[in-house]
């Protein structure tokens, strides 16, 4: 069940809302706002895996047994866009998050900083590395095989909390080690500080994931499946003698919505149906992917105006 993208989802939930109520009451105890943030990056990044959670089911769901029930029928091109929709989502509210964050570490730093608990810190710090690191790497290898949008972004979101951590816990061992000695005075400042490198690195890696999902969303045509389908249709035109074709690609999620028109020339003598999805069969072969995320229309007409 934990090698399939909704168990590991659900497996990431959990273990993260306890991380999440684990460095909130951490970071209130030892007076660490770099920690009470830690907790509720991990809050809100629990929150957004919920709703991929929901939205896996729904895509998964629309393609089987579910496929007859009220709400997929409301929906009879599928779920699919809510993927980039998610992601994207998810990417711009924990840059919110940060921005968020940084701003309030430089005010800190601006008013004098503020002392905490390093022991406290610490053995928090230990912890999530340890927990983080072995989900990153869980949900990574595990991905392999699935290929899932999600479970990346989770395995993403994993790596970026055991960094996030790992520099929290060498600037609490700092802050530990300078207790009692000439370099005590910089204490204060060790939490807003790091927090705000923390921030500063944090930021820019859901970039490419919310430009992706921006991307998606906008229907902006992949090059490189472009291509291939180009390919494929060119052939096809080439070896049935058709006048030419159009093309259109999209790529929502992880659907793959491709149409093809072939313009057929007129006064072709006719063929029968079987024959017609005979070609539909051979240009879908040659596209490949096929599955419950390609949706793959093919027409062929004598009318350019019904191909553009």
């Amino acid at each position: 069940m934990m090698h399939t993208e909704q168990g590991l989802l659900r497996l990431s939930i959990i273990v993260t809302l306890v991380l999440a109520l684990f460095g909130i009451g951490f970071g209130l105890l030892s007076g660490s706002y770099s920690i009470v943030f830690d907790g509720i990056y991990a809050l809100l990044d629990s929150s957004m895996t919920i709703v991929a959670l929901l939205v896996a089911r729904l895509i998964t769901s629309s393609a089987g047994e579910l496929s007859r029930a009220r709400l997929v029928e409301r929906f009879t091109m599928g779920f699919w866009h809510l993927e980039p929709m998610v992601l994207g989502l998810s990417g711009t509210m924990l840059i919110g998050a940060s921005v968020y964050a940084l701003i309030n570490a430089i005010g800190s730093l601006m008013s004098g900083g503020r002392d905490l608990a390093f022991g406290t810190a610490i053995i928090y710090a230990l912890i999530v590395v340890a927990v983080a690191c072995a989900m990153a790497v869980y949900c990574t290898r595990a991905n392999r095989r699935i290929r899932s949008g999600f479970v990346a972004m989770d395995a993403k979101s994993w790596l970026i909390s055991a960094a996030l951590t790992t520099a929290l816990l060498i600037a609490f061992v700092f802050g530990w080690a300078i207790q009692g000695t000439g370099l005590e005075w910089m204490s204060p400042y060790v939490d807003p500080a790091i927090l705000a490198i923390v921030c500063l690195i944090v930021i820019p890696v859901p970039i490419p994931t919310v430009r992706r999902a921006l991307a998606d969303i906008l229907l902006v045509t992949p090059p490189d499946m472009k291509q291939h389908v180009d390919r494929v249709a060119q052939d096809i035109v080439t070896r049935h003698g058709f006048m030419g074709y159009r093309a259109y690609v999209a790529r929502v999620g992880r659907g793959r919505q491709i149409e093809l028109y072939f313009i057929v020339p007129t006064g072709e003598p006719p063929k029968r149906l079987e024959e017609w999805d005979a070609i539909r069969d051979e240009i879908g072969q040659q596209i490949g992917g096929e599955g419950p995320d390609r949706w793959l229309t093919i027409a062929f007409t004598t009318d350019l105006e019904w191909a553009e």
